[in-house]
């Protein structure tokens, strides 16, 4: 019995019943808006702009110093959108730009006599989205920080005298004192101040501080000074100051309670699915309020408790779940309403003042295209299929499990979203090759319509293989023209629940305990076991995206293999630097060095050959030379170093040569090992036995790339080892064997 008692106590302190809470008076409530009003001058959209921003933290711009930075945000909706939900939604990066954009919006002034509707293709989560986004809406409503008051009417029977009928509405102290009249469209106590004194009131009420002045200024707060109280609030008003002839008696019969939202009853909020038929009944009457605000003010005609649906969700949310069948009429229904911000009921004009959601696909848009007047009434906000690696991904692992990562080798996962993605996305991007032009300067990263490129751009990364003519030349302007093109993207191509179905199966074919999921397998699965699937992906997709990933582990494993000696090469580098000033046939001492060189060439041409790939030439030799001789008189020595006073390490050319020279010795690392079959077992028998069987060298060679690829990259140990063999199997590195280009 004690342990229920210690429950049932600590539920009732846990539980907040707002239902339950007694309204306060209206100068109790001022002492409430006085100090808090940021919270509790707030109408429907800036409540849900203040929702948004709750649950989404400031986002991440990785290229915070980027003067051409167009603030494209990397937002974390987890807490709006998938925690704590049975159906999570996954909104990929653009759409929660585009989703950030509509929530700052909210707050600009301008929102209103709108209705947003959410436009996407079937099985790209609309549903999902706007279910979810309610929920939080409603949980938001419904707390300290999200509390909104709504006007309460308590008729006074020892000032007004008269009766109150059977059964009373309101009770306090065991005795029949007063009769409570909701507002039913939910206005805040505020807009009871008449509209021509508003300013002076709230000028006496707040201090002279920031929000002050924001009320006074900003756009967003107009509706303070411009918004009437319904209907019945402003009878009832207008009423009992004529009965009582003294404006403050009026006030002290007005009352605050917090709005309180509730989806399923429909207060706050409102859903209509296509399916539900309208209600037979459009008015909404009381006869029990009628009964008593007839009884104290004695006229019947002079109040008349009566008004629609919308007046539930005014200052609320009224949502349509897919613009078809019945729900096509109540969007037609709505066009006067938004337009004008009014509705008849009977011969009264009901105020509605709400945030209208609505979700469409494509197809039925033309449901609604007859109707141009309505057009600039609606703001269409595209949530097609994802479009965003990462979150694509993120969906595979919230459905399949996060431990699905774990059969991958790395990048293979994020392979299979791309190609998902690639089918998704418009073949020819007119912003990529305006430009980039030419994508065979790509070839190892991307493919022929550098759908890749613009990829690793929708997810936020700016690759950094772009040479760097690119990199600069990428400005603000070509990135909101190149993000511009997702508006016409993602409405096609394999849909959310296509690419659950096609992963559970390449999923379920290729994992096993003994070997990681690897990019020949994904190759096998859609051109051998499902051919069926390529003729939604470019043609030529899968062969461009294979040779990125077999381009980028071979650098990574040559990076890895790689031990070079820093201070040879910086020697190197420093003695050919000095020499190009002299003709071949002289003997110098090297000013950074010390040291006696004989200048021939041949000691040109073996520097040289590391600095520009064993394929090159004597004339090319000799061009090289003589350009960089002449950067290194005009530039290096003559600015650099005796203006600057830098090291010749720290100048740019010491720099560029030492990058040239460390990539070509790297170019030519595995080919001692490829052609030793020891070489590609000792790495299968690492941490066995048998891995002791092998010459030392050899496993010092092994030990030293795994543990790299371990460090450097972030593979697992079995990872590495794996993905070592895929290079050899694969025969990886003859792919690039005639490249001695630098990136």
């Amino acid at each position: 019995m004690k342990n229920i008692e210690k429950a049932m106590n600590n539920l009732s302190h846990i539980i907040r019943e707002w239902g339950t809470q007694t309204p306060i008076p209206f100068e109790e409530f001022l002492e409430v808006a006085a100090s808090i009003p940021s919270i509790v001058i707030r109408n429907i959209f800036q409540i849900f702009h203040d929702m948004v921003y709750h649950y989404v933290e400031k986002g991440v711009d990785e290229y915070p110093d980027d003067p051409e930075s167009i603030n494209y945000i990397n937002y974390d909706f987890g807490k709006i959108f998938s925690n704590d939900s049975g159906t999570p939604f996954f909104a990929d990066r653009l759409f929660a730009n585009r989703f950030m954009d509509l929530a700052d919006s909210m707050k600009s002034g301008a929102q209103q006599n709108k209705i947003y509707i959410f436009k996407g293709p079937p099985g790209c989560g609309k549903s999902t989205f706007l279910n979810n986004l309610l929920l939080k809406f409603e949980e938001y409503a419904n707390t300290e920080q999200g509390m909104r008051y709504e006007i309460l009417w308590r008729l006074d029977r020892k000032r007004l005298g008269g009766f109150i009928p059977e059964p009373a509405i309101g009770v306090e102290n065991g005795s029949r004192d007063y009769w409570e009249v909701p507002c039913p469209s939910h206005d805040n106590p505020l807009l009871m101040v008449p509209l021509e004194h508003r300013k002076a009131f709230f000028d006496d009420l707040l201090e002279n501080d920031e929000f002050k002045w924001k009320l006074f200024t900003d756009k967003e707060y107009d509706w303070v000074f411009t918004d009437e109280p319904c209907t019945i609030c402003s009878a009832l008003y207008n009423s009992l100051l004529y009965k009582l002839k003294s404006p403050k008696e009026v006030f002290k019969m007005i009352y605050a309670r917090p709005y309180e939202f509730n989806r399923r009853l429909g207060e706050g909020i409102s859903v209509y699915n296509p399916g539900d038929k309208p209600l037979k009944q459009v008015i909404v009457r009381n006869d029990m309020v009628q009964k008593g605000i007839d009884a104290f003010l004695v006229d019947s005609n002079k109040v008349r408790y009566i008004f629609s649906r919308y007046a539930k969700t005014n200052n609320g949310i009224y949502s349509l779940m897919d613009i078809k069948s019945h729900n096509i009429e109540r969007l037609i229904e709505l066009h006067n309403i938004i337009s004008e911000g009014v509705h008849k009921v009977e011969d009264i004009e009901e105020n509605v003042d709400s945030l209208f959601l609505a979700l469409m696909n494509p197809e039925d848009e033309k449901s609604i295209d007859s109707f141009q007047s309505f057009s600039d009434r609606i703001n269409y906000i595209n949530l097609p299929y994802v479009l965003d690696i990462n979150t694509e991904v993120a969906i595979y692992k919230n459905i399949f499990g996060r431990h699905i990562d774990m059969a991958f080798l790395p990048r293979v996962l994020h392979n299979f979203a791309r190609i998902i993605i690639a089918t998704r996305m418009n073949a020819r991007s007119e912003a990529l090759h305006e430009w980039v032009g030419d994508p065979g300067k790509y070839m190892n990263y991307c493919d022929k319509n550098l759908q890749l490129l613009k990829m690793e751009i929708y997810a936020g990364n700016i690759p950094s293989w772009l040479k760097e003519d690119d990199r600069t030349n990428f400005t603000a302007k070509r990135r909101r023209k190149l993000l511009l093109e997702s508006e016409n993207e993602g409405q096609k191509g394999l849909s959310g629940r296509d690419a659950i179905r096609i992963f559970n199966e390449f999923y379920t074919q290729t994992a096993s305990t003994d070997q990681l999921i690897n990019m020949a397998m994904m190759r096998l699965f859609f051109t051998k076991t499902h051919p069926e699937y390529l003729k939604h992906i470019p043609k030529g997709f899968i062969d461009s995206m294979v040779r990125m990933y077999n381009y980028t582990i071979l650098q990574e494993v040559k990076e890895s293999l790689y031990s070079y000696n820093d201070r040879q090469i910086a020697r190197d580098i420093k003695n050919y630097l000095f020499a190009i000033s002299f003709e071949p046939g002289t003997t110098q001492t090297c000013t950074y060095t010390k040291e006696k060189l004989e200048i021939t060439e041949s000691f040109f041409s073996s520097i040289e050959n590391r600095l520009l790939g064993l394929q090159a030439n004597e004339e090319s030799r000799h061009e090289y030379r003589k350009l960089t001789q002449k950067t290194y008189t005009t530039e290096t020595l003559t600015q650099e170093i005796l203006i600057h006073n830098r090291s010749i390490s720290r100048t740019k050319l010491f720099k560029e040569l030492k990058l040239r020279y460390i990539h070509n010795l790297k170019e030519k690392v595995l080919d001692p090992f490829l052609k030793n079959e020891n070489f590609r077992n000792c790495i299968k028998a690492y941490d066995t036995e048998e891995f002791k069987t092998y010459d030392e060298r050899i496993r010092e060679d092994v030990t030293h790339l795994l543990k790299n690829l371990s460090n450097k990259f972030n593979y697992t140990q079995s990872g590495a080892k794996e993905m070592c063999i895929y290079v050899i199997d694969q025969n990886v590195a003859n792919q690039f064997s005639t490249e001695g280009t630098v990136k």
